[in-house]
């Protein structure tokens, strides 16, 4: 079976050179299933809350795209989650001048670009690679003098919430111009990950985030098989202590 890379060409090309959603006001998104049974994602529709959701740019809006990201409560309100191997190589290093834009929708960038100035990993995955770190934090500049969560707010960090929660996971293939969107239950994985069931799950939606109806995120594609090694089988890392004792590291 040939593998999956949720984080897309785009971001192994540049490191070998040198996002209907869930929220607090939103019912889950119907998804119809597959001849498997098996739920398929379609097109998000957009609001406010969705687009708090975007795609993460290489270099500029116009280069390559390459993952998924959202935006997350937080003291100085400029933070975002997404998968550490986004982010962070283990043999090329941090992945350098990115950008983040939140709704993009047809090449149009709603809320504009705004640059990532710190990214924060467990060492645990910068060290070794290891799938259970496979989560980061990326603090984002100013634009136009204001905090993307003043302009757009922030889903809430939910962690040792179990599993078996009913989620909405809105991420960014890189071949479409479009979110897209589904929602199932988790199921346990392991002790320490996740899976989510859902047709569509291609290049770029690493990092996409997983939401409850309470809008909290419990968890973001990537972890085993940095993501999943299909289309229809999607991991996270369990939102856990890692990722709280990763979260105060950020925002320290």
């Amino acid at each position: 079976m040939t593998r999956v890379r949720r984080h897309g060409a785009a971001l192994g090309l540049a490191l070998a050179v040198p996002l209907a959603l869930s929220g607090c006001t939103q019912a889950p998104a119907a998804t119809a299933p597959a001849a498997d049974g098996t739920p398929s994602a379609r097109p998000a529709p957009s609001s406010p809350i969705g687009d708090r959701i975007g795609t993460l740019f290489v270099g500029s809006e116009h280069g390559p795209r390459a993952c998924t990201a959202s935006v997350v409560d937080s003291p100085r309100r400029n933070l975002l989650v997404t998968a550490a191997h986004c982010v962070q190589h283990p043999s090329f290093g941090r992945m350098d001048n990115l950008l983040f834009a939140p709704g993009y929708r047809n090449g149009q960038l709603p809320y504009g670009s705004w640059r990532v100035s710190q990214v924060v990993v467990d060492p645990g995955w910068t060290d070794r690679a290891d799938p259970e770190y496979d989560v980061a934090f990326l603090t984002v500049a100013p634009a136009g003098g204001r905090e993307i969560a003043d302009v757009l707010g922030g889903f809430r960090l939910g962690t040792d919430l179990g599993f078996g929660l009913p989620v909405s996971v809105t991420g960014y293939p890189n071949e479409a111009e479009e979110p897209i969107t589904c929602s199932n239950r988790t199921t346990e994985q392991s002790s320490t990950q996740e899976r989510f069931d859902c047709h569509g799950y291609t290049d770029g939606t690493s990092g996409s985030p997983w939401l409850t109806g309470a809008g909290e995120v419990v968890g973001v594609i990537g972890g085993y098989q940095e993501g999943g090694a299909t289309e229809r089988t999607s991991y996270s890392i369990t939102f856990d202590h890692r990722v709280s004792e990763l979260y105060h590291r950020a925002t320290a």
